[in-house]
């Protein structure tokens, strides 16, 4: 992730998780795992997402996890995959949440879901006024800024400074924990692709006896993670 003011560094990013918080001691060097191509334009069929939502989706979780840099990257990751199929899901149509109102869009945090909009609507309506902003702020849309305007422009916009309706204040924090859960999620869902982050930290998946290791700090555990389908790492 980037180390700007206000970002978590990867290191601490890894750690906030529960994984992370219970495996950090056991994290892989990243020279020891073989990267996959990272995911393109042109070798998935979206699901949700427009294309300049996905546009917008792939530069936005480069930037937040970089490819640069200890571990995989959210796009050797495939976290956009992730993020699309979730949006096209239950999950981004909010199936088995409660959305009555009223909704106050001043709440604090622990209200909350407040807003009548679904994850998905959200995501819709946020990112073309996020990128008018950056088009006014820098002169282009988010996905075309350089790496240096799009730290900051998701600076501004963590720091609530990107002037967004009500309804979608809750975009950053849907695309920061969207974001950390493809990476982290099991890979039937799109994202953590061949298991790379579970490999980097040392995570062993869905393995059925695991008890006896996460008290065990700074030991290697011996075997790699395994998937709910079975897959191994």
């Amino acid at each position: 992730m980037t180390d700007l003011p206000g970002y978590p560094s990867r290191r601490s990013f890894l750690k906030a998780t529960a994984a992370g918080a219970a495996l950090s001691g056991l994290a892989l060097p990243a020279s020891a795992q073989q990267t996959p191509k990272p995911v393109s334009l042109d070798d998935y069929q979206r699901e949700y997402l427009n294309a300049d939502e996905w546009a917008f989706i792939m530069a936005a979780t480069a930037r937040l996890i970089p490819s640069e840099g200890d571990g995989p990257g959210a796009l050797e990751a495939r976290v956009p995959v992730f993020i699309d199929r979730q949006l096209a899901s239950d999950y981004g149509t909010a199936d088995d949440w409660y959305m009555e109102g009223p909704h106050d869009a001043s709440a604090e945090p622990a209200r909350g879901w407040q807003t009548p909009l679904n994850p998905a609507e959200v995501y819709r309506q946020a990112i073309p006024a996020f990128n008018a902003w950056c088009q006014e702020t820098h002169g282009a849309a988010f996905a075309e800024l350089s790496p240096e305007q799009q730290d900051a422009s998701l600076t501004s916009l963590q720091n609530g400074d990107v002037a967004l309706a009500g309804e979608v204040r809750e975009f950053w924090g849907l695309l920061l924990s969207n974001t950390k859960e493809g990476y982290f999620a099991d890979p039937q869902y799109g994202g953590n692709h061949g298991m790379q982050s579970w490999v980097y930290i040392g995570f062993p998946g869905a393995r059925a006896a695991y008890r006896e290791w996460p008290e065990r700090h700074n030991v290697k555990y011996p075997l790699g993670p395994v998937s709910i389908s079975g897959e191994r790492a």
